[in-house]
């Protein structure tokens, strides 16, 4: 009787053979090898290659999967054992009803569409006994109504349409689990960009120390996300598409940051570097500053997206945004707050994504992402507590700084005079819990005609870097609002460190003078935090002059004769520069008077006339005399211009233009920048000022306490050198220090390309389990051969593309790893070790083949 298999219909369903003898088929079983594995009959020893015959095993020489590719319709059955294909003693089909037989590996096709037509033989194929009478055709059949019905059983012979299953690195799956597969695949490279996306945004918001506030969210969100989301819908797209549609969205982006359209976009970017290297932090959140952050994560997010859609790489998408969370520690070293928790979220996000990259189960996700957020809370944890003594490199100390610039066209000191004038002139009111002297501006350049301002103002988002003075301080709060003060000065107790409210604030880190973008409407108002210096007296009596030849110079005049002979004169007898300093302050007090109907002006011949002639004038001729008589003596000196606190109304002191005031400052070591105030009172005796007044009473206590010789001289100490003559820092040159970084970089990478391959071979060589093993084995060999993360791959394809000598060991070691997947439980060790030998032969014959550069660049890439 023959065996008849009916072709697919609608109802054939895969399953076994069905027998026509009434004996129970033979279920498939896994393929036995036909080289490098041979089949034997039954009852003969175990084949060689130290793999056994598999209990259920067919010996009927059915090609091992993916050996031989399917027909058209058909299904593919090696010529072995009987050399019928159906198992030995089985009888033979016939081959007008039956797929051609493989032979060798190589599958024939049923009809026209290649190999054998119907009704001939195939080549290589069983023949049926000589006097078997044809069978009719099946149009025969089916006139004379004979034709055979078509089982329903799911006993009915297997029908495999398509290619064989894939195998290349993956276990075969059914044609019923393509969808989900599909689906799996496409879940992942969503959650894959999704992570991309992440990264860039994390990366971004490093950024915080810079710009702390919500405003940054408004540069990073866009920046990070539109590029992911371009990436999924246009992976199979030309990358030329996917990066068109990115700068449209980088623009789009730059338009929700600016609120409009921006006709200077690209010369903000490409100034925005300048800015902030010359701004003290934290930056205020313009726009102009922001499109810097824009364009970086966009940069970030869009490289690292078509990185990981468009190649097989793991963790390289995400080293676009590691790069810049780099350039967001650098940019913001110096401002508030702490990037560790920053750190910590992209080291749990590359977790992530390596483990979403190779393909394991989501229950890996589920347990490798508590695990590296274990690992970075430790570190968060751990970070603080390490003994790191170097400080972190600034580039801003070796930013250039904008010049200095001429702030009002009329200098706060020229107003003195006019102020006293017209005294009740309302300018602005401050609310404090203690009365102090409201700083306006600070005057350090003389130049014989008028005292001017050298600071150079830089942008802050309100705060203000520290003084010299590092002991003891008090902090008081000021809320200021404006009146009717000129100008764009605004006022301040000495020393601000903070400033809120105040959009585009600038600041001169040296005087801690502070200035507005623009000119204060009436009713503005801000918020200030002042550090009150409260030195000791002994910080006073050591206190020494620092060394700085811009605040020592004095115009070359006739008149300098004149103002040292009288330094000297006022304070002879005192040795000590603290002591030299009031001596002047109380010559000039006791030796003119106050009179606000003096004539105004501070240039060289208005001070010899005051000196000499009218011994009276304001507080604008005082501070200037003092300043230049001081300069005389290497004091270093300068004149600051503010108010006295003002009348007090309910906690509230409202401050009026006869309040204006002028005094002086000398620097000294440690102590910084000290007033003195050189102007008598208006009564010619006491001031009716209480801060003046305190500041007198002190300096006449250490008058006191140098008369009774309780610190006759101050101790030693060397000079600091000022603000042109400062010496600079020791340490190593920042060139060096990115040299150093970028080789030692280099010389990570070099050692994972040396190491990574190694450790890949050794891994699999020695997993546990001869199966896997022999797996292992597999994979090393498509690594070798160029079909690394190449999907959807038969043994047969891969075989094909290789023949000649590498084909002599690739397809043994392609059969070995089919029978491992069907029947792993019966592989030997001895199996695994021939199959390791056959993926060395293959690799000595890639390397031999491959030309050197190749083959580095190759593993320059990790591939």
């Amino acid at each position: 009787m023959t065996h008849h298999v009916p072709p697919p219909g609608r109802h054939s369903r895969p399953g076994p053979p069905a027998s026509t003898t009434g004996m129970p088929t033979t279920p498939p079983g896994p393929p036995t090898p036909t080289s490098g594995l041979p089949t034997t009959p039954p009852g003969t020893p175990a084949p060689t290659n130290g793999m056994p015959a598999s209990a259920g095993a067919p010996s009927w020489g059915q090609a091992p999967l993916g050996t031989a590719s399917a027909g058209s319709q058909g299904w593919s059955a090696t010529s072995g054992g009987d050399g019928h294909g159906l198992g030995p003693g089985g009888p033979a089909p016939s081959p007008a009803h039956t797929s051609a037989a493989t032979v060798g590996g190589q599958a024939g096709n049923r009809g026209p569409s290649g190999g054998a037509a119907q009704g001939q033989a195939v080549p290589g194929t069983a023949q049926p006994p000589a006097g078997t009478p044809a069978r009719p055709s099946r149009r025969a059949r089916r006139r004379a109504g004979t034709e055979d019905q078509a089982p329903t059983r799911k006993t009915q012979a297997p029908t495999f349409h398509g290619q064989a299953p894939a195998f290349h690195g993956q276990a075969p799956a059914p044609h019923d689990q393509a969808p989900a597969r599909k689906k799996q695949v496409l879940w992942r490279r969503v959650a894959g960009a999704a992570v991309v996306a992440g990264v860039a945004g994390v990366a971004g918001w490093g950024f915080h120390r810079v710009f702390p506030g919500t405003e940054l969210l408004t540069a990073v969100v866009p920046a990070a996300v539109a590029p992911a989301a371009v990436a999924v819908l246009t992976w199979r797209r030309p990358l030329w598409l996917a990066l068109g549609l990115d700068v449209v969205l980088w623009f789009a982006g730059t338009i929700l940051l600016y609120q409009g359209l921006e006709p200077g976009l690209f010369a903000d970017v490409a100034n925005s570097w300048q800015a902030l290297l010359t701004t003290l932090l934290p930056a205020q959140p313009e726009p102009e500053l922001l499109v810097l952050v824009h364009t970086l994560v966009w940069a970030a997010a869009t490289i690292g997206a078509e990185t990981l859609a468009r190649t097989g790489t793991r963790i390289a998408a995400t080293v676009p945004a590691l790069l810049v969370f780099g350039v967001a520690l650098m940019l913001g070293v110096d401002g508030q707050g702490s990037n560790l928790p920053v750190a910590g979220a992209l080291f749990v996000l590359v977790a992530a994504l390596a483990l979403l990259r190779d393909d394991r189960p989501p229950v890996w996700l589920l347990a490798g992402l508590p695990a590296a957020a274990a690992v970075a809370a430790l570190a968060l944890v751990a970070g603080p507590l390490l003994p790191i003594a170097a400080q972190p490199y600034n580039p801003r100390n070796d930013a250039d700084l904008p010049p200095p610039r001429r702030v009002d066209s009329v200098s706060p000191l020229d107003r003195v005079s006019a102020w006293l004038q017209i005294p009740d002139r309302e300018l602005f009111t401050v609310k404090s819990g203690k009365p102090l002297n409201w700083r306006l501006a600070v005057l350090d350049r003389y130049d014989g005609v008028r005292w001017t301002s050298a600071a150079r103002f830089q942008p802050t988002g309100g705060r203000v870097p520290e003084g010299e003075w590092t002991g003891a301080a008090e902090v008081v709060r000021q809320w200021v609002k404006f009146d009717g003060l000129p100008g764009t000065w605004l006022p301040a107790a000495e020393r601000p460190q903070e400033v809120i409210g105040v959009r585009g604030l600038a600041v001169d880190p040296d005087s801690g003078a502070l200035l507005a973008g623009s000119k204060p409407a009436k009713g503005f108002g801000y918020e200030v935090a002042s550090r009150v210096a409260r030195p000791t007296r002994q910080d006073l009596l050591e206190a020494t002059p620092v060394r700085d030849p811009d605040l020592t110079a004095f115009p070359d005049s006739p008149q300098e004769q004149l103002f040292r002979r009288l330094a000297q004169q006022a304070t002879k007898g005192a040795d000590a520069p603290i002591k030299q300093a009031y001596r002047l302050q109380n010559y000039l007090r006791t030796n003119a008077s106050y009179d606000v109907t003096a004539p105004p002006g501070h240039s060289l011949k208005g001070l010899e006339f005051f000196l000499q002639t009218t011994h009276r004038g304001t507080s604008e001729q005082f501070a200037a005399t003092f300043a230049l008589m001081a300069r005389t003596l290497g004091l270093p000196s300068r004149v600051v211009v503010g108010f006295r606190p003002g009348q007090s109304s309910g906690g509230v002191y409202h401050v009026k233009s006869g309040h204006v005031m002028a005094w002086a400052e000398i620097k000294f070591d440690r102590l910084g920048w000290r007033p003195f105030y050189p102007t008598p009172g208006r009564s010619g005796a006491k001031d009716d000022h209480e801060v003046v007044s305190s500041a007198i009473e002190e300096s006449e206590e250490l008058e006191g306490e140098f008369a009774k010789g309780g610190s006759d001289r101050p101790k030693t100490s060397q000079p600091q050198a000022g603000k042109d003559g400062e010496d600079p820092a020791t340490g190593p040159s920042p060139w060096l220090l990115a040299g150093v970084a970028g080789g030692g970089a280099l010389v990570a990478y070099a050692g994972v390309v040396a190491a990574l391959p190694w450790w890949r071979r050794r891994r699999r060589r020695s997993v546990v389990g001869a199966g896997q093993r022999v797996l292992g084995a597999w994979h090393q060999t498509c690594d070798d051969l160029g079909l690394k993360g190449v999907k959807g791959l038969t043994a047969g394809d891969v075989v094909s593309r290789h023949p000649g000598d590498i084909s002599a060991d690739l397809q043994p070691l392609a059969e070995i790893s089919n029978f491992v997947r069907y029947a792993p439980e019966a592989v030997t060790d001895d199996a695994a070790t021939a199959a390791w030998r056959r993926s060395d032969a293959i690799r000595r014959t890639v390397r031999a083949r491959t030309p050197l550069t190749t083959r580095l660049r190759n593993r320059l890439l990790l591939r």
